[in-house]
């Protein structure tokens, strides 16, 4: 499983009208392209950061989408006001559901780099050894982790059932990141909160 994500940083006053965009004329064009599994997008309504992230069965699925998407990209930075919205694609490493989001649903996704050659021993010690850890904290819905392993990066999105639950899980959350860089040799690079608008990330089980 491949996915492309693509972060824009725009007008927070245009968040309403973004979400509505991509709801009803992106999810609908992407879904219907050969090997797509779905579409989720992730917003900061505070700072008007958003990331749209479509999931594909292959990565030939994914590169042959790349022209087709290029005009909705395009139309969504008008929309928020970002002339040059940021393209990721990754290899999705881990994914689990301990059941369906809800709505107030609140994401926190952590960004990582990794030392050259350690990718796979990180992501087989993140699945043994962090991921039962994070499972038991409060409100704990679904954990994400994409890779790119000729970049030697990594991200990885948490989703709680709401932001109390998240706020509830702070510390240990944060324990645990520390421990992720200690064991893993993962260097985190960025922390960030989203709402989580629009959940249709169809990504089957894998751990």
């Amino acid at each position: 499983m491949h996915a492309r994500s693509t972060t824009l940083r725009g007008n927070p006053q245009a968040m309403d009208d973004g979400i509505a965009y991509v709801r009803d004329e992106v999810m609908p064009l992407v879904r219907g392209m050969e090997g797509c599994v779905g579409l989720s997008m992730l917003c900061d309504r505070d700072s008007g950061r958003c990331i749209v992230t479509t999931a594909w069965e292959s990565e030939d699925a994914m590169r042959a989408s790349a022209e087709a998407v290029r005009d909705s990209r395009a139309r969504a930075g008008e929309m928020f006001g970002d002339s040059s919205p940021q393209v990721q694609e990754w290899q999705i490493a881990i994914m689990h559901r301990t059941h369906e989001t809800h709505h107030g649903a609140r994401v926190r996704v952590i960004w990582g780099d990794v030392d050259t050659g350690r990718m796979e021993q990180m992501v087989d010690e993140f699945r043994m050894s962090m991921l039962p850890q994070i499972e038991d904290l409060p409100g704990f819905c679904s954990l994400n982790m994409m890779v790119d392993r000729q970049g030697s990066r990594c991200a990885t999105a948490v989703c709680y059932d709401s932001a109390e639950d998240m706020r509830r899980a702070d510390e240990r959350a944060a324990a645990l990141r520390q421990e992720t860089q200690d064991r893993l040799g993962m260097r985190i690079t960025e922390v960030a909160e989203f709402d989580l608008a629009l959940a249709h990330l169809r990504v089957p089980e894998m751990v």
